[in-house]
This record gives C-alpha cells, sequence and structure tokens, in this order.
C-alpha cells in the first residue's frame, strides 16, 4: 500500500509529460524516446528512497539529468522522501573531511547526489523552494576542506556548482540568501586554496554576486569584508600560474577573465576604489594582463573602464568608516 501510494506521488502531471507530436512521425518516435526515459527517471527516483538501490540509481540518474532535464527537477523535489534521501548521501561524510579519509568512491556518491541538487537549482520551479529549505547551507563545509585531495577537491567542485547554479539567474532572492548564510569567506578559500576549476568557479560566484546591487553593498559598506575580498583578487592576479594559464591559451583563461570583472563591479563603488588604489595588481596596469586578451574585447573594456574608475575615485558612495585604518596597516 505504501509502494503504491508512494508510486501515485510520483506521477508526473500531462503537462510535464511528453506527448506525440502530431506533426510528423520523426518527431514522434523522439519524444516516445524522452517518454521512456522519463518514466525510468520516475523508477530511479523511486530507488532513491531504498538505501540497497540507492547508489546505482544515483549513479544512473545523475547521467540522465541533461535528458529530462525539466521534468527532473520538479520530480526530485516533490516526490516523497527524495531530499532526505540525497541528504543522506552528503551529512554522514562530513567527518571525513578533517582529518581527510574521504574514499574515492564515497566522494563519487556524494558527487552524485550533489549533481541532483544542482539539477533542482537549477530549476526555476524549484529554485526558491531549494534555497527556502536552506538546502544550500549543507554544501558550504566542503568548501572550507583544509586538504586538496582528489575525493575533497571532487567534492569541493560539485559543491561549487550548486552555488553556480544559482547565481547564473537574475534572481535577487538567490544574491539575498548567499549574503545571508554568508557564501563570502567559503569562496574566498576556495579562491586561494583550491585547484584551478575551483578557483574559477569561486571567482564566478563571487564576480556574480558583485554584480549584484545588494552584493556590491554587502561587501563595501564592510571595511574588514572589503578589504578581505580585494586581497584575495589581487593576490590570484600576482600568481604566476594563473598568468601560465592564460598565456596557453587562445583565449583569455577563465579565472584571469573573472578575476578582472570582480574588480571592475568593485570599481563602481568610490569605497572600493579607495582600496584599488593601493591594491590593484600592476600587472593589470602595465598592460602584461592585455596581451592576453587580445581576442576578448568585452574583458578588455572592462580592465581599461576598471582602470579609469580607479583613477578617478569611483562613481559614487562615501568614505568607509575604518577603510583609512585598514589602508593604513597594508602600507605600512
Amino acid at each position: 500500500m505504501a509502494t503504491a501510494n508512494l508510486q501515485h506521488s510520483l506521477a508526473v502531471p500531462p503537462s510535464i509529460r511528453t506527448s506525440p507530436s502530431p506533426i510528423a512521425g520523426g518527431a514522434a518516435v523522439v519524444q516516445e524516446g524522452n517518454g521512456r526515459d522519463l518514466e525510468s527517471a520516475e523508477q530511479l527516483v523511486l530507488d532513491l528512497c531504498d538505501p540497497a538501490l540507492r547508489e546505482h540509481a544515483l549513479l544512473v540518474i545523475s547521467k540522465k539529468k541533461e535528458i529530462c532535464q525539466d521534468a527532473l527537477a520538479p520530480l526530485l523535489w516533490h516526490s516523497f522522501g527524495t531530499i532526505a534521501a540525497l541528504l543522506q548521501e552528503i551529512v554522514p561524510i562530513y567527518p571525513a573531511l578533517d582529518p581527510p579519509t574521504l574514499s574515492p568512491g564515497a566522494s563519487n556518491r556524494a558527487c552524485n547526489a550533489l549533481a541532483l541538487f544542482q539539477c533542482i537549482a537549477s530549476h526555476p520551479k524549484t529554485r526558491m523552494l531549494f534555497l527556502n529549505a536552506n538546502i544550500p547551507i549543507f554544501m558550504y563545509p566542503f568548501m572550507i576542506t583544509k586538504t586538496n585531495t582528489r575525493p575533497l577537491e571532487h567534492l569541493r567542485l560539485a559543491s561549487l556548482g550548486v552555488i553556480g547554479a544559482l547565481v547564473k539567474t537574475n534572481d535577487p532572492g538567490v544574491v539575498e540568501f548567499l549574503l545571508r548564510t554568508e557564501i563570502i569567506p567559503p569562496c574566498l578559500f576556495c579562491m586561494e586554496n583550491g585547484h584551478e576549476l575551483s578557483k574559477t568557479v569561486a571567482t564566478f560566484i563571487v564576480q556574480r554576486i558583485i554584480s549584484d546591487d545588494l552584493g556590491l553593498r554587502y561587501i563595501c559598506t564592510n571595511a574588514e569584508r572589503l578589504l578581505a575580498v580585494v586581497q584575495v583578487l589581487a593576490q590570484m592576479v600576482n600568481s604566476e600560474r594563473l598568468l601560465a594559464v592564460a598565456s596557453v591559451q587562445r583565449d583569455p583563461a577563465k579565472l584571469v577573465k573573472h578575476v578582472i570583472r570582480c574588480f571592475h563591479g568593485l570599481s563602481a563603488d568610490a569605497r572600493a576604489c579607495a582600496a584599488l588604489q593601493i591594491i590593484l595588481p600592476d600587472v593589470l596596469k602595465d598592460g602584461m594582463v592585455e596581451t592576453y586578451l587580445v581576442d576578448d574585447l568585452a574583458t578588455r573594456r572592462c580592465l581599461q573602464q576598471l582602470l579609469h574608475n580607479v583613477k578617478v575615485g569611483g562613481v559614487g558612495g562615501a568614505p568607509q568608516p575604518g577603510l583609512d585604518h585598514m589602508m593604513g596597516i597594508l602600507t605600512i
């Protein structure tokens, strides 16, 4: 009886199911195939609630999430017990973070669960439900692991992927949630300590937050927070490895682009410009970076506007109490 009720709870509404197209036989065949994929996904979601079947279901459904993405996120969120089952895959591995004892197999299994959370975070019908349940907070511990073993780095990157999926939208509720739950420190930690791809995704998240008015005010109205962000960005630019990555690619490395766009966004605030006038790396001012941006006109314009904003002192804002003191510490 319970299984029958669970099956009923997983039934996909007619608006989500794909019906055969009367227009062309070929299209009907494609849609029939999609329908079979959806039915298979429904059974896999059921299997997630069975501990004996969960590992296989996680592996298969994480690979199918692109095939039936529109239907999968609502199916995962609204099916009975599924979110609890996914949380059961990530919470028990917290003790393996420090000291780092996480096995590759356990990491892969948790990453498959995180991939499904990313699917839910990406969908407009489940995104705010996901935030209102505070689910992203469960990923924050994975972002601040102190060692960079392969299993932990994979976990860090998968967690960043969930947050990155959230900020790709222009939903102000996303930025408000992330700021309220203090996402900036974990991102800065990843930017300093993660591997190249983790650094890139974390910097992208910070860039998206800075591009939002609420996010920019949040960073710039607190002197210590502002300087923490600016210093980490400056350290990244000064990294020889960062420039080496850019130099071997025809297009500028994504990390270089995101760092410049972070600086550019901050330069819209006079308080940030006061810090940038001291901290902005010489490599951004002497034209060296521009050699890596020959084919990226948009990023070159961002860099030029950044340098102009810093030179003239920003485009608005008032001096931040405590900032002068912090600047003094940096120049000693």
